[in-house]
Protein backbone atom coordinates (compact mmCIF):
# COMPACT_ATOMS: atom_id res chain seq x y z
CA UNK A 1 0.00 0.00 0.00
CA UNK A 2 2.83 2.42 -0.78
CA UNK A 3 0.43 4.56 -2.80
CA UNK A 4 -1.41 5.47 0.41
CA UNK A 5 1.59 7.43 1.69
CA UNK A 6 0.38 10.81 0.35
CA UNK A 7 -2.77 10.36 2.46
CA UNK A 8 -0.68 9.55 5.54
CA UNK A 9 1.28 12.72 4.88
CA UNK A 10 -1.93 14.75 4.69
CA UNK A 11 -3.08 13.35 8.05
CA UNK A 12 0.25 14.34 9.59
CA UNK A 13 0.04 17.83 8.09
CA UNK A 14 -3.50 18.46 9.37
CA UNK A 15 -3.22 16.86 12.82
CA UNK A 16 0.41 17.53 13.69
CA UNK A 17 0.74 13.89 14.78
CA UNK A 18 3.97 12.11 13.86
CA UNK A 19 2.91 9.40 11.38
CA UNK A 20 6.40 8.05 10.66
CA UNK A 21 5.84 4.88 12.69
CA UNK A 22 2.25 4.25 11.69
CA UNK A 23 0.73 0.78 11.31
CA UNK A 24 -1.91 0.03 8.70
CA UNK A 25 -4.52 -2.73 9.00
CA UNK A 26 -7.54 -3.52 6.82
CA UNK A 27 -11.07 -2.99 8.14
CA UNK A 28 -13.77 -5.28 6.76
CA UNK A 29 -17.49 -4.75 6.43
CA UNK A 30 -18.07 -2.55 3.39
CA UNK A 31 -18.86 -3.54 -0.21
CA UNK A 32 -18.36 -0.14 -1.89
CA UNK A 33 -15.08 1.19 -0.46
CA UNK A 34 -11.81 -0.24 0.83
CA UNK A 35 -11.11 0.70 4.45
CA UNK A 36 -8.11 0.75 6.75
CA UNK A 37 -7.19 1.65 10.29
CA UNK A 38 -3.98 3.61 10.60
CA UNK A 39 -2.43 3.58 14.08
CA UNK A 40 0.29 5.59 15.75
CA UNK A 41 1.42 5.61 19.37
CA UNK A 42 -0.81 8.65 19.93
CA UNK A 43 -3.89 8.20 17.76
CA UNK A 44 -5.79 6.03 15.29
CA UNK A 45 -7.66 7.06 12.15
CA UNK A 46 -10.11 5.41 9.79
CA UNK A 47 -9.42 5.71 6.06
CA UNK A 48 -11.90 4.95 3.28
CA UNK A 49 -10.59 4.62 -0.26
CA UNK A 50 -12.12 4.42 -3.71
CA UNK A 51 -11.13 5.22 -7.29
CA UNK A 52 -9.85 8.78 -7.88
CA UNK A 53 -12.96 9.67 -9.91
CA UNK A 54 -15.14 8.93 -6.86
CA UNK A 55 -13.95 12.01 -4.99
CA UNK A 56 -17.39 13.67 -5.24
CA UNK A 57 -18.92 10.70 -3.36
CA UNK A 58 -16.72 11.41 -0.35
CA UNK A 59 -17.28 15.16 -0.65
CA UNK A 60 -21.03 14.56 -0.40
CA UNK A 61 -20.54 12.24 2.57
CA UNK A 62 -18.52 14.92 4.35
CA UNK A 63 -21.42 17.37 3.94
CA UNK A 64 -23.81 14.90 5.55
CA UNK A 65 -21.45 14.04 8.41
CA UNK A 66 -20.82 17.72 9.07
CA UNK A 67 -24.52 18.61 9.14
CA UNK A 68 -25.35 15.80 11.57
CA UNK A 69 -22.33 16.58 13.78
CA UNK A 70 -23.38 20.21 13.94
CA UNK A 71 -26.66 19.27 15.65
CA UNK A 72 -24.88 17.37 18.46
CA UNK A 73 -27.74 14.86 18.78
CA UNK A 74 -25.86 11.59 18.25
CA UNK A 75 -22.16 10.79 17.99
CA UNK A 76 -20.84 11.21 14.44
CA UNK A 77 -17.17 10.48 13.59
CA UNK A 78 -14.98 13.56 13.40
CA UNK A 79 -13.85 14.45 9.88
CA UNK A 80 -10.07 14.70 9.54
CA UNK A 81 -9.61 15.26 5.80
CA UNK A 82 -10.73 14.14 2.37
CA UNK A 83 -9.55 14.52 -1.20
CA UNK A 84 -7.86 12.54 -3.95
CA UNK A 85 -4.42 11.42 -5.05
CA UNK A 86 -3.22 9.86 -8.29
CA UNK A 87 -4.37 6.47 -7.03
CA UNK A 88 -7.33 7.11 -4.72
CA UNK A 89 -10.14 9.29 -3.57
CA UNK A 90 -10.21 9.17 0.23
CA UNK A 91 -11.96 10.15 3.42
CA UNK A 92 -10.20 10.11 6.78
CA UNK A 93 -12.21 10.06 10.01
CA UNK A 94 -11.42 9.56 13.66
CA UNK A 95 -11.20 5.87 14.49
CA UNK A 96 -13.85 4.73 16.98
CA UNK A 97 -13.77 1.32 18.65
CA UNK A 98 -17.24 0.00 17.87
CA UNK A 99 -19.42 -2.63 19.51
CA UNK A 100 -22.89 -3.96 18.80
CA UNK A 101 -25.92 -1.76 19.31
CA UNK A 102 -28.22 -3.15 21.97
CA UNK A 103 -29.82 -2.40 25.34
CA UNK A 104 -29.22 1.11 26.64
CA UNK A 105 -27.25 2.14 23.54
CA UNK A 106 -30.13 1.14 21.24
CA UNK A 107 -32.60 2.95 23.49
CA UNK A 108 -30.47 6.09 23.49
CA UNK A 109 -30.15 5.98 19.70
CA UNK A 110 -33.95 5.89 19.41
CA UNK A 111 -34.16 9.09 21.44
CA UNK A 112 -31.24 10.77 19.67
CA UNK A 113 -32.46 9.88 16.18
CA UNK A 114 -35.85 11.39 17.00
CA UNK A 115 -34.05 14.57 18.06
CA UNK A 116 -32.08 14.57 14.79
CA UNK A 117 -35.31 14.15 12.84
CA UNK A 118 -36.78 17.24 14.48
CA UNK A 119 -34.26 19.35 12.60
CA UNK A 120 -36.08 20.62 9.51
CA UNK A 121 -35.79 22.82 6.43
CA UNK A 122 -38.58 24.26 4.23
CA UNK A 123 -37.84 21.82 1.39
CA UNK A 124 -37.36 18.15 0.61
CA UNK A 125 -33.97 17.28 -0.84
CA UNK A 126 -30.43 18.37 -0.10
CA UNK A 127 -27.83 20.98 -0.96
CA UNK A 128 -26.41 18.73 -3.68
CA UNK A 129 -26.73 15.24 -5.10
CA UNK A 130 -24.98 12.38 -3.30
CA UNK A 131 -24.94 8.58 -3.50
CA UNK A 132 -26.76 5.64 -1.95
CA UNK A 133 -24.04 3.02 -1.90
CA UNK A 134 -22.36 3.97 -5.17
CA UNK A 135 -25.65 4.74 -6.97
CA UNK A 136 -26.40 8.40 -7.77
CA UNK A 137 -29.02 9.86 -5.44
CA UNK A 138 -30.73 12.95 -6.82
CA UNK A 139 -31.70 15.61 -4.32
CA UNK A 140 -33.40 18.36 -6.35
CA UNK A 141 -35.45 20.44 -3.95
CA UNK A 142 -39.21 19.93 -3.91
CA UNK A 143 -41.96 21.25 -1.67
CA UNK A 144 -44.22 18.22 -2.14
CA UNK A 145 -42.97 14.97 -0.63
CA UNK A 146 -44.86 12.59 -2.93
CA UNK A 147 -43.41 14.43 -5.93
CA UNK A 148 -39.92 14.16 -4.46
CA UNK A 149 -40.26 10.43 -3.79
CA UNK A 150 -41.58 9.80 -7.31
CA UNK A 151 -39.13 11.98 -9.26
CA UNK A 152 -35.95 11.58 -7.23
CA UNK A 153 -36.19 8.19 -5.53
CA UNK A 154 -38.40 5.46 -7.05
CA UNK A 155 -38.44 6.84 -10.59
CA UNK A 156 -34.65 6.93 -11.03
CA UNK A 157 -34.18 3.50 -9.45
CA UNK A 158 -36.70 1.99 -11.86
CA UNK A 159 -34.92 3.74 -14.73
CA UNK A 160 -31.55 2.37 -13.57
CA UNK A 161 -33.12 -1.10 -13.36
CA UNK A 162 -34.36 -0.81 -16.94
CA UNK A 163 -30.90 0.23 -18.08
CA UNK A 164 -29.52 -2.81 -16.27
CA UNK A 165 -31.89 -5.11 -18.16
CA UNK A 166 -34.61 -5.53 -15.53
CA UNK A 167 -37.78 -4.88 -17.50
CA UNK A 168 -41.05 -6.81 -17.84
CA UNK A 169 -43.32 -6.84 -14.78
CA UNK A 170 -40.95 -4.72 -12.72
CA UNK A 171 -41.35 -1.81 -15.11
CA UNK A 172 -45.04 -2.19 -15.95
CA UNK A 173 -46.10 -2.62 -12.33
CA UNK A 174 -43.61 0.00 -11.21
CA UNK A 175 -45.14 2.53 -13.61
CA UNK A 176 -48.59 1.79 -12.18
CA UNK A 177 -47.28 2.40 -8.68
CA UNK A 178 -45.73 5.72 -9.65
CA UNK A 179 -49.03 6.84 -11.17
CA UNK A 180 -50.88 6.07 -7.91
CA UNK A 181 -48.22 7.20 -5.46
CA UNK A 182 -50.40 10.00 -4.10
CA UNK A 183 -52.67 7.36 -2.52
CA UNK A 184 -50.12 6.68 0.21
CA UNK A 185 -50.03 10.34 1.25
CA UNK A 186 -53.74 11.15 1.44
CA UNK A 187 -54.19 12.91 4.77
CA UNK A 188 -50.49 12.73 5.58
CA UNK A 189 -48.12 15.67 5.10
CA UNK A 190 -44.65 14.97 6.50
CA UNK A 191 -42.21 17.67 7.51
CA UNK A 192 -38.78 17.66 5.85
CA UNK A 193 -36.56 16.05 8.51
CA UNK A 194 -32.80 15.68 8.36
CA UNK A 195 -32.29 12.02 7.50
CA UNK A 196 -29.28 9.76 7.77
CA UNK A 197 -30.57 8.24 4.53
CA UNK A 198 -28.87 4.80 4.72
CA UNK A 199 -29.67 3.71 8.26
CA UNK A 200 -29.26 -0.06 8.29
CA UNK A 201 -27.60 -1.93 11.15
CA UNK A 202 -24.19 -1.88 9.45
CA UNK A 203 -24.14 1.92 9.76
CA UNK A 204 -25.03 2.15 13.46
CA UNK A 205 -23.00 0.92 16.46
CA UNK A 206 -21.98 1.89 19.97
CA UNK A 207 -18.64 3.22 21.18
CA UNK A 208 -16.69 1.84 24.14
CA UNK A 209 -18.69 4.03 26.55
CA UNK A 210 -22.00 2.73 25.21
CA UNK A 211 -22.86 5.86 23.24
CA UNK A 212 -24.56 5.31 19.87
CA UNK A 213 -22.56 6.15 16.75
CA UNK A 214 -23.93 6.49 13.21
CA UNK A 215 -21.87 6.84 10.05
CA UNK A 216 -21.80 6.29 6.25
CA UNK A 217 -24.77 8.61 5.64
CA UNK A 218 -26.64 9.51 2.46
CA UNK A 219 -28.24 12.61 3.98
CA UNK A 220 -31.14 14.66 2.71
CA UNK A 221 -34.32 16.23 4.09
CA UNK A 222 -37.31 13.92 3.78
CA UNK A 223 -39.99 11.98 5.60
CA UNK A 224 -38.45 10.61 8.79
CA UNK A 225 -40.44 7.41 8.27
CA UNK A 226 -38.01 6.45 5.52
CA UNK A 227 -35.11 6.31 8.02
CA UNK A 228 -37.16 4.21 10.42
CA UNK A 229 -38.31 1.94 7.59
CA UNK A 230 -34.73 1.14 6.63
CA UNK A 231 -33.89 0.17 10.22
CA UNK A 232 -36.54 -2.54 9.82
CA UNK A 233 -35.39 -3.73 6.38
CA UNK A 234 -32.47 -5.86 7.55
CA UNK A 235 -33.15 -5.85 11.31
CA UNK A 236 -30.68 -5.35 14.13
CA UNK A 237 -32.15 -2.43 16.08
CA UNK A 238 -34.50 -4.08 18.56
CA UNK A 239 -37.53 -3.04 20.57
CA UNK A 240 -35.61 -0.70 22.92
CA UNK A 241 -34.74 1.49 19.93
CA UNK A 242 -38.28 1.63 18.53
CA UNK A 243 -39.96 2.20 21.90
CA UNK A 244 -37.61 5.09 22.69
CA UNK A 245 -38.17 6.66 19.27
CA UNK A 246 -41.95 6.39 19.58
CA UNK A 247 -41.84 7.96 23.03
CA UNK A 248 -39.79 10.91 21.76
CA UNK A 249 -41.46 11.42 18.36
CA UNK A 250 -44.45 9.11 17.63
CA UNK A 251 -44.99 7.84 14.09
CA UNK A 252 -48.19 8.20 12.09
CA UNK A 253 -50.34 5.02 12.24
CA UNK A 254 -50.16 4.55 8.45
CA UNK A 255 -46.38 4.17 8.66
CA UNK A 256 -46.85 0.39 8.61
CA UNK A 257 -48.05 0.63 4.99
CA UNK A 258 -45.64 3.31 3.82
CA UNK A 259 -42.57 1.52 5.16
CA UNK A 260 -42.85 -0.94 2.24
CA UNK A 261 -42.90 2.00 -0.16
CA UNK A 262 -39.77 3.44 1.44
CA UNK A 263 -37.90 0.15 1.59
CA UNK A 264 -38.72 -0.54 -2.06
CA UNK A 265 -36.24 2.23 -2.87
CA UNK A 266 -33.44 0.36 -1.09
CA UNK A 267 -34.36 -3.03 -2.56
CA UNK A 268 -34.34 -1.51 -6.06
CA UNK A 269 -30.95 0.00 -5.25
CA UNK A 270 -29.67 -3.41 -4.14
CA UNK A 271 -31.01 -4.85 -7.38
CA UNK A 272 -29.06 -2.24 -9.33
CA UNK A 273 -25.89 -2.71 -7.28
CA UNK A 274 -25.85 -6.48 -6.78
CA UNK A 275 -27.98 -7.86 -9.66
CA UNK A 276 -30.92 -10.20 -9.93
CA UNK A 277 -31.29 -11.81 -6.51
CA UNK A 278 -33.41 -8.82 -5.43
CA UNK A 279 -35.71 -8.84 -8.47
CA UNK A 280 -38.40 -11.07 -7.00
CA UNK A 281 -38.41 -9.14 -3.73
CA UNK A 282 -38.84 -5.83 -5.56
CA UNK A 283 -41.70 -7.19 -7.69
CA UNK A 284 -43.44 -8.62 -4.61
CA UNK A 285 -43.17 -5.31 -2.79
CA UNK A 286 -44.66 -3.42 -5.75
CA UNK A 287 -47.54 -5.89 -5.97
CA UNK A 288 -48.13 -5.58 -2.22
CA UNK A 289 -48.30 -1.80 -2.50
CA UNK A 290 -50.62 -1.89 -5.53
CA UNK A 291 -52.94 -4.17 -3.57
CA UNK A 292 -53.27 -1.44 -0.92
CA UNK A 293 -54.69 1.03 -3.43
CA UNK A 294 -58.46 1.11 -3.33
Amino acid sequence: MNNIEPIIGEIELITGIDMSQHRLSPVSGGSINTAFRVQTAQQSYFIKLNQPNRVSMFEAEVKGLAEMRGLDCVRIPEIICNGHTEHHSYLVLEYIELSSLHGSAAKLLGTQLAQLHRHSQPFFGWHSDNTIGSTPQYNNREHDWATFWKKHRLGPQLEFASQNGFNGNLQTQGALLLEQLHYFFDGYTPSPSLLHGDLWSGNASADSQGNPVIFDPACYYGDRESDIAMTELFGGFGSDFYNAYQTEYPLDPAYKTRKTLYNLYHILNHLNLFAGSYLGQAENMINQLLAEIK
